[in-house]
């Protein structure tokens, strides 16, 4: 395994067995890490490092494996799908997805926000939380959204505030403008 500056290839193909594949994208909005295992897409990170995939392989206890750029065997599709929606011809992602990286309460809240909040509209963090059943945990879903382990695909982006202000946002308020003028909710940023 090693960081974003290619380690982790093997100079062929995966290795055998179960494992984490991962790459880094360039966007719109900086470079992406993306990571697959078997069940689907398990990590998105804005403003990749070189510190991510150590401890996410770690985590979940798979090697690493980095696939020559372009050569992406679980990624490809996902690597699609962000450059369409980016394109702006994308308004679903429909990936298979792995939410090993989650559970109990914000694992609810997120796949509610997954299913629930199409391109183009947003929620407010009350409302989401009176979705599943917690009216009162603004602040439990606000946590639930910066521990989103699958920004952009799973939209927390999508989630401001009751009163209409922006809220917060992992990948910085910026990035939070810019897809949300991307979706047409915001106006373009004027820089």
């Amino acid at each position: 395994m090693g960081g974003l500056d290619g380690g982790g290839r093997d100079g062929g193909g995966p290795p055998a067995g179960p494992h984490l594949e991962w790459t880094v994208i360039g966007s719109d909005i900086g470079p992406l890490f993306l990571a697959s295992t078997e069940e689907g897409l398990v990590r998105v990170e804005f403003h990749a490092s070189t510190d991510l995939i150590d401890p996410l392989a770690a985590r979940l206890g798979l090697p690493a494996w980095r696939p020559a750029e372009g050569a992406e065997v679980r990624l490809a599709e996902p690597v699609r799908r962000i450059a369409a929606y980016f394109a702006g011809g994308l308004r679903t992602f429909d990936l298979p997805l792995d939410w090993r990286l989650t559970s109990g309460f914000n694992r609810l809240v997120l796949r509610e926000l997954a299913a629930s909040v199409p391109y183009g509209q947003v929620v407010g963090y009350g409302e989401l939380a009176a979705r599943v059943g917690r009216p009162g945990a603004a602040q439990a879903v606000g946590a639930a959204m910066g521990a989103n382990p699958l920004p952009l695909v799973v939209p927390c982006h999508r989630v401001v505030e009751n009163d209409g202000g922006i809220g917060g946002f992992g990948g910085g308020v910026e990035t939070k403008r810019a897809l949300l003028a991307l979706e047409g909710v915001l106006p373009a940023p004027l820089f």
